[in-house]
């Protein structure tokens, strides 16, 4: 059984009350968490921030449903030369520190000094429906149907069909995905005995108790549904290259998802470098009669897709990113999964465990072998 703090107020301000907790009570001596833009006219802008001030701590809005950039990323620029100088706690979504954990197998990162907090997640919208106060106008939806152990019916829709809504390495989570009503009761479970150290002090009833695995395997069943029903309107089951190279025709290179994704860490990308610059000569016009510009977005996708998938999360923000609505998300998430079933590997469970790109064994892939 697993010690868990049941606070008797909303999920949002029992978080609240924790983040306070650990800044006033010296366990930690900063937060990275998001936070609400005060001067943003619609109330739902939030972006991720780092702050030291108890008072800061009311501006924050640790739950909120919008992933304006994947944190791992973010943690990624702040811990890679160095460790955080403070003890920090990091309230972050499972997806996300699974990318981290990623990203410090790469030595993009370091977890030392920080304190890992994350929720059983109930997804997150897309960004674009953040302007004009879509999200704002839906978020009594989004809490009606999480608290119904449903799926809100606007969130991205990878985030519909993700399975991995529950962390692997966070110190505390908090319930969400599986609460009986997050508007009266935050319920924290402290996975590790650092949890145990931190918690003391917080106002709220202990108890012994484990995530509830029937809520939990409700949600996982419809997600996997319709993760199924994703994958079928994308027809990713028999693109082929033809099919991507269809699909890849409307890229505009604008190279917006290698942005976004937490995973596409390199400080050069191959693509940029000249070795890949276009080579026109006057016989290629001549024998295709003319071409598409810019060149390479299929090959550029294609590269992407070898580069990534052993350590894709299956977090949308390729698609997000995408200006011209490619669904980048679901072709990522299935390569990925493809990829990592053969090396029984899942991004991010396990800081210890080696990538397999890293790994050499004599017996593995026997069945390529002439």
């Amino acid at each position: 059984m697993t010690k868990v703090i049941n606070i008797n107020k909303s999920t949002e301000e029992g978080v609240q009350d924790l983040l306070k907790h650990l800044l006033e009570s010296g366990k930690v001596k900063a937060i990275f968490t998001l936070k609400a833009l005060p001067e943003n006219k619609n109330g739902e802008a939030v972006s991720y921030s780092l702050f030291t001030s108890v008072d800061a701590v009311a501006q924050s809005a640790p739950l909120f449903p919008l992933m304006s950039r994947n944190a791992a990323g973010l943690l990624s620029l702040l811990t890679q030369k160095s460790e955080a100088p403070v003890p920090t706690a990091v309230l972050a979504r499972p997806c996300e520190l699974r990318a981290f954990v990623e990203l410090v197998k790469r030595i993009k990162g370091n977890m030392d000094n920080l304190f890992l907090i994350s929720s059983t997640c109930g997804g997150v919208y897309p960004t674009k429906m953040a302007v004009g106060g879509g999200v704002k106008n839906d978020l009594p939806n989004y809490w009606s149907a999480v608290n119904s152990g449903e799926i809100p019916a606007n969130i991205r829709p990878i985030c519909k069909g993700c399975e991995e809504f529950v962390p692997f390495t966070a110190d505390m989570t908090i319930l969400v995905v599986g609460s009986n009503d997050a508007s009266k009761e935050c319920s924290i479970f402290l996975n590790t005995p650092k949890a145990e150290e931190f918690a003391q002090g917080l106002d709220g009833n202990v108890t012994d108790q484990e995530l509830p695995a029937d809520k939990i395997q409700q949600m996982r069943e419809a997600r996997g549904a319709e993760k199924k029903k994703l994958y079928e309107e994308a027809g990713i089951g028999s693109l082929g290259l033809k099919g991507l190279t269809e699909i890849f025709s409307k890229c505009i290179n604008c190279r917006g998802c290698r942005t976004a994704c937490p995973i596409c860490y390199c400080d050069l990308c191959t693509i940029d470098s000249q070795n890949f610059a276009y080579q026109l000569t006057e016989s290629e016009i001549t024998q295709k009669g003319g071409m598409r510009v810019p060149t390479g977005t299929v090959y550029y996708h294609m590269t992407r897709l070898a580069h990534v998938t052993i350590s894709c999360v299956g977090c949308g923000s390729c698609e997000d990113a995408c200006p011209v609505d490619i669904p980048l998300a679901p072709i990522f998430k299935k390569v990925g999964e493809s990829v990592q079933a053969i090396f029984d590997y899942v991004p991010g469970k396990d800081p210890d465990e080696e990538i397999p790109l890293k790994t050499f064994e004599l017996d593995e892939l026997t069945e390529v072998e002439d």
